[in-house]
């Protein structure tokens, strides 16, 4: 059984910082593109980072230098640091595993950022 479990979220004022981190069980995570989305009200799923099994990032212009994904392989880990909060960012954010067709979805952790 795939399992994602999200953590570190919570309410910040704006410009303070915050680190997400996923846990992931059933899978060979090594194999996995993992990433963070998050979700706004009223808005769609968004992709904000992802790095692949080599450690290749990739992010949204609108985090760009504010944002940082890292993995950790010995513990089946995918991280998110969160600096210069905005209340724009204020979201659901939902960690990722994609190998393939195979495409897991944690339940997501809750970030609110107060001006």
């Amino acid at each position: 059984q795939v399992q994602l479990v999200e953590s570190g979220g919570g309410l910040v004022q704006a410009g303070g910082s915050l680190r997400l981190s996923c846990a992931a069980s059933g899978i060979i995570f090594t194999f996995y593109t993992m990433g963070w989305y998050r979700q706004a009200p009223g808005n769609q799923r968004e992709l904000v980072a992802t790095i692949s099994k080599s450690g290749s990032t990739d992010y949204a212009d609108s985090v760009k230098d504010r944002f940082t994904i890292f993995r950790d392989n010995t513990k089946n880990t995918v991280s998110l640091q969160i600096n210069s909060l905005t209340p724009e960012d204020t979201a659901v954010y939902y960690c990722n595993a994609k190998l393939s067709r195979a495409n897991y979805w944690g339940q997501g952790t809750q970030v609110t950022v107060s001006s």
